[in-house]
């Protein structure tokens, strides 16, 4: 008589059970590391080869080989295939540390047009190449074994990711300049809330900025709209007509939350010192105007500095970011939400439409004001 199966004791430590559960619940994972994720976690939950086999649609020999390789190396390393037997490779280590050095230079350093390499032009330089620098085994090296090389260096020599270099040797002190500004703004606010007052408007704070290059474009054919059941979408002609660009310029009261914008064909010096009259035009005379802007040549221009030294004492101060630091400026945020909501896939007859369908955007914000609030690193601002 066939004795009957014994379970096999099974023990998964804390951290390799959370791993488990990990593996078992991923859609990224190899499918094989998956399911013996499942059949480990599986049978620690009902040590039966027959049943875990039954729930998960696979042999129970498959659960029983998993579980015993579980006990001999490890629950993780029995979720990887084992080494099998056939031909050693013939690629060794240092022409794979040759391969890879080279995947490191930029193609066109070795006189090829691109800029980058591609797998195939890789391989295609390796075969040629490679055995002369002493690796006979890449003479008949595929793109398919470079990719397998690469990956397993984590090597990716045909993307670039980019990053932006600090230029500005004072960024990190304009940086609390702009922090010690938000700052006050949260003062003013926590001030007033207190006294369950309106801000004084002893002080108004402004966060300036440009969007340019709006481009106003005509359809050729009318949008044709959704219909249920048949077109789920607008139907737009691929073709177009271009009317040229327009600049806004916008500045956000840090304050209220009003939005103070001009529409304008440029914006160069005399665009914004309009905008300043704008600004000027909206305060009381005894308040203290405080603008936080980019370090555009406008901003700091001959005609600029001769409006404002006009202008008197105390009416307006400028606090800049520092190169490369647009993210400081509140504003930004703004024209994100603008771009999302009403500048993406507008379409109008002229310039000028834009120019007042992005006015009309501007009253239709202030007709509920979002005051918009700084929290990153304030706590670190002087």
């Amino acid at each position: 008589m066939t004795a009957w199966r014994q379970a096999i004791e099974l023990s998964i430590g804390a951290e390799d059970l959370a791993r488990l559960v990990s593996i078992a619940q991923s859609r990224t994972e190899p499918a094989g590391r998956v399911e013996r994720a499942r059949i480990l976690l599986a049978y620690r939950e009902d040590p039966s080869f027959f049943a875990v086999g039954r729930a998960l649609g696979v042999h129970h020999q498959t659960v029983q080989r998993c579980v015993e390789r579980a006990l001999a190396y490890g629950p993780m390393a029995a979720l990887d295939d084992r080494p099998r037997s056939g031909k050693e490779p013939t690629i060794t280590a240092e022409a794979k540390a040759w391969l890879v050095s080279l995947a490191c230079r930029k193609a066109k350093e070795l006189g090829y047009p691109h800029e980058l390499w591609t797998t195939r032009l890789l391989a295609r330089h390796a075969r040629e190449h490679g055995p002369a620098e002493g690796h006979a085994c890449f003479g008949k090296l595929v793109h398919g074994t470079v990719c397998k090389i690469l990956n397993e260096e984590e090597v990716k020599p045909h993307k670039v990711r980019y990053y932006l270099e600090r230029r500005d040797p004072e960024f990190k002190e304009k940086m609390a300049e702009v922090l010690c500004v938000y700052r006050e703004v949260k003062i003013i606010k926590e001030t007033a809330a207190a006294a369950k007052q309106k801000p004084s408007d002893a002080v108004a704070i402004v966060s300036y900025d440009e969007k340019p290059g709006i481009q106003a474009i005509a359809v050729t054919a009318p949008d044709l709209p959704p219909e249920p059941g048949t077109h789920a979408t607008f139907a737009r002609d691929h073709e177009y007509k271009r009317h040229g660009t327009v600049s806004l310029l916008a500045g956000i009261d840090l304050l209220t939350g009003k939005v103070h914008a001009l529409v304008k064909d440029r914006h160069r010096s005399r665009e914004f010192i309009e905008f300043l009259e704008l600004l000027d035009a909206a305060y009381p005379a005894h308040t203290a105007i405080k603008l936080i802007l980019d370090n555009h040549s406008a901003h700091i221009s001959k005609e600029t500095r001769a409006w404002l030294a006009d202008q008197p004492a105390g009416r307006f101060e400028f606090t800049f970011t520092p190169k490369h630091g647009s993210w400081l400026n509140l504003v930004e945020g703004f024209f994100s939400k603008l771009a999302r909501s009403v500048l993406r896939h507008i379409r109008v007859t002229s310039k000028q439409e834009l120019k007042d369908r992005i006015m009309a955007a501007m009253e239709h914000f202030n007709q509920d004001p979002v005051v918009h609030t700084w929290s990153y690193k304030l706590d670190q601002a002087a």
